[in-house]
C-alpha cells in the first residue's frame, strides 16, 4: 500500500540524481522494521474504527500507547533535567562554594556534552539497534542522575553533569527513529509524533514547576532525585515497551558495529560543535574580547568544513556509510526546517529562561511563587498537544509552522514592550506563556513528522540527531546573543565597562533594560523563523495527511 506524502517539491531538488530517487521513494513508502503480526487486526487505528482503509498498528494499542510514553519520556527529561536546574543554580553555588561567574557551567556542562555527541550516538543507534542504545542511554542518565548530588566539589559536580548530557544524547535522537520505523504513515504516527513534539517544551515548563516546588519545601538535591526517578522510569519503560527489531534488521553485534561506524567524522563534528559551544559558552563569562574565543570559533568552523568535505568524499568514492549523506540537504526545505528548529529552539528556550530570571532576579519571587506562574503553560501544553495531533493531518504544514513560530513572536513581544513591571501577571505574562508554549507544541510535531518522512527508514535515528544538534546548537547560540545583549544594555545603562556589568539586581532599570533587550532579539528570531517558512514551505500539502488507498 503506497501513501503519498502531499508535499510539494522545491524546484531546488529537481535534479534526479540516485539519492533524490532514493529519497523519494523513501517519502512514498516509509517501511517499519516491526511490519504487522497475521494475527492482528488491518484496522486498529487508534481512534477505534476498524476498516481496510486504516493502516494496522505494530502492536497492541496498549503497547503502542507505552511506547509513544516512553519515547517522549526520554524527550521531556533532557529539556527537564536542564531547565530544573535554572531556578536552584543559587543553591548548589552556595552549597559547593561555585563563585557566580563559574555557575552557568553547572546547565552549560550538560548542554555540551549532549550537543557534542548527539550525531555520533544517532549513527550509532541505527547500526548498532535503536532499542538498546536507547535502554542504555536512559540508564546512564538515571545512574549519573542520582550520584551528581552527593559529589561534594566542583570539578566532579559538573563532570557528571557532562555525563547526564553524554546518556541524553543516546537515547533523544534514538526515540525519533524508534517511531519513525515502528509506526506506518496514519493517524497513529501522527499522534506518536505530536505526543513525542510536546515533551521538550513540556519538559522546559515542567523543570521550572518540579524544582520550584521541591526547593520550596526540601533541599535542591531533591531535585537530582525526582529527575534521576524519572531517569529510571523510562529506562524500565523502554526495557517493557520498545520491541527489539526482527532478526533480518536487527543491529550488528560486538565490534563488528563499532568498526561500520564513522569514527573519524564523528571526531571531527563532536570536537567542532565542542569548540563551538564552548567559545560561545565562555564568551559572556570571560569577555569576548578575549581572543582565544574567536580563536576557538575560527577552529570549530574549519573542522565542519573538514567534516562536510570527509562527509561528501564517502559519500561519492567510498563503500562505507558516512556518519551524515551530505545529499540530503540537496532538498531546500529540509535544510529550511534544520534552520527553523535552530532559530525556534532560541526564541523559546530563551524565552523561558528570561522569564525566570524576570521573576527570580528582577522581581525579587521566590522559587515557588516563580512556579506558580508557570503552571498554566503545563496545562496549555497537554491540551494543545492533543489538538495538534487531528490538526496535523488536516491542516497544512507551512500554516502550522507559520501559527507556532508567530505564536512565539508575539509571547517575546509581550514581555519585551514596555509594560510597567509591575503590572498584573494576568495581563502580560499568563497569556504571553500561554501563547509561547501553543506555538511550541504546534510547530515541533510539524518538524519532526516532516523530518522523518524525509528520510530513508535507516537514517531515522541521524534525523532526531539532525534535529536535536540545531536545536541544541541554536539554543546555544541564541543564549550568548541573548546574554551578550542583556550584559552590554546593563553595561551602559550603569555606566560601566561590560567586564563589571555585574548581576541582574531587584527593580534596577538597568537590569530590566537589559532583560528586554535580550528578549526582542528573541522576537526577531521568531519573526526570522516565519520569514523561512514563508519563503521555504509556502503551498506545501499537510504532512500528516492520511491517504485513502
Amino acid at each position: 500500500m503506497v501513501r503519498q506524502l502531499d508535499i510539494e517539491q522545491h524546484p531546488a531538488v529537481d535534479a534526479r540524481d540516485e539519492f533524490d530517487e532514493k529519497r523519494e521513494q523513501d517519502i512514498d513508502v516509509i517501511e517499519t522494521e516491526n511490519p504487522p503480526r497475521s494475527d492482528q487486526a488491518v484496522g486498529g487505528g487508534l481512534d477505534g474504527d476498524d476498516g481496510p482503509t486504516k493502516p494496522a498498528l505494530p502492536f497492541s494499542k496498549a503497547r503502542c500507547i507505552g511506547l509513544v510514553a516512553t519515547v517522549t519520556g526520554a524527550s521531556f527529561l533532557n529539556t527537564l533535567s536542564i531547565q530544573s536546574v535554572v531556578i536552584i543554580l543559587p543553591s548548589i553555588g552556595e552549597d559547593l562554594s561555585i563563585p557566580e561567574s563559574r555557575l552557568q557551567w553547572v546547565v552549560s556542562s550538560y548542554a555540551l556534552t549532549f550537543g557534542c555527541f548527539l550525531l555520533l550516538w544517532g549513527r550509532i543507534a541505527d547500526i548498532y539497534g535503536k532499542r538498546s542504545i536507547f535502554v542504555l542511554g536512559s540508564a546512564f542518565v538515571a545512574v549519573t542522575m542520582i550520584i551528581n548530588p552527593f559529589i561534594p566539589n566542583e570539578i566532579g559536580f559538573n563532570l557528571f553533569r557532562g555525563l547526564q548530557g553524554l546518556g541524553a544524547a543516546a537515547n533523544v535522537p534514538t526515540a525519533i527513529g524508534i517511531l519513525g520505523v515502528t509506526f506506518p504513515p496514519g493517524k497513529a504516527k501522527n499522534y506518536a509524533f505530536s505526543a513525542y513534539a510536546a515533551g521538550a517544551p513540556l519538559g522546559s515548563v515542567f523543570g521550572n514547576l518540579i524544582a520550584g516546588f521541591i526547593a520550596s519545601f526540601a533541599n535542591w538535591r531533591w531535585v537530582f532525585g525526582a529527575t534521576g526517578g524519572l531517569a529510571i522510569a523510562v529506562t524500565l519503560a523502554g526495557i517493557l515497551f520498545i520491541p527489539p527489531p526482527p532478526p533480518h534488521l536487527a543491529g550488528k553485534d560486538g565490534l563488528h558495529a563499532l568498526k561500520s561506524v564513522d569514527w573519524i567524522g564523528g571526531t571531527l563534528v563532536t570536537a567542532a560543535i565542542l569548540a563551538l559551544l564552548f567559545a560561545l559558552t565562555e564568551g559572556n563569562v570571560v569577555g569576548w574580547g578575549t581572543i582565544w574565543i574567536y580563536l576557538l570559533i575560527v577552529i570549530s568552523v574549519l573542522l565542519l568544513a573538514i567534516f562536510v568535505a570527509w562527509q561528501w568524499y564517502q559519500e561519492k568514492h567510498m563503500t562505507s556509510k558516512p556518519l551524515m549523506k551530505v545529499s540530503v540537504f540537496k532538498n531546500a526545505r529540509f535544510s529550511a526546517a534544520m534552520v527553523i528548529m535552530a532559530l525556534f529552539f532560541a526564541a523559546f528556550n530563551d524565552l523561558i529562561v528570561s522569564a525566570t530570571f524576570i521573576f527570580q532576579d528582577y522581581q525579587a519571587l521566590g522559587a515557588l511563587q516563580t512556579t506558580l506562574r508557570f503552571i498554566p503553560t503545563g496545562a496549555s501544553g497537554i491540551i494543545t498537544a492533543f489538538i495538534v495531533s487531528h490538526l496535523i493531518s488536516r491542516v497544512p504544514t507551512w500554516w502550522m509552522l507559520l501559527f507556532g513560530n508567530l505564536s512565539v513572536s508575539v509571547s517575546c513581544l509581550l514581555f519585551a514592550i514596555p509594560i510597567p513591571p509591575d503590572t498584573s501577571y494576568f495581563a502580560y505574562g499568563l497569556p504571553a506563556f500561554i501563547l509561547s508554549v501553543i506555538g511550541a507544541d504546534t510547530a515541533w510535531p510539524s518538524l519532526t513528522l516532516f523530518t522523518s518522512k524525509t528520510l530513508p527508514q535507516e537514517d531515522q535515528a541521524l534525523g532526531g540527531a539532525l534535529i536535536n544538534s540545531m536545536g541544541q546548537i541554536g539554543r546555544a547560540i541564541g543564549l550568548a546573543i541573548t546574554t551578550a545583549i542583556q550584559t552590554a544594555v546593563i553595561a551602559r545603562d550603569r555606566g560601566v565597562p561590560v567586564e563589571q556589568s555585574g548581576k541582574i539586581l531587584p527593580w534596577e532599570a538597568a537590569s530590566l533594560a537589559g532583560l528586554r533587550a535580550g528578549i526582542w532579539f528573541n522576537f526577531g528570531l521568531g519573526l526570522c523563523c516565519a520569514i523561512v517558512v514563508a519563503v521555504y514551505f509556502r503551498g506545501t500539502g499537510i504532512v500528516g495527511k492520511i491517504e485513502k488507498p
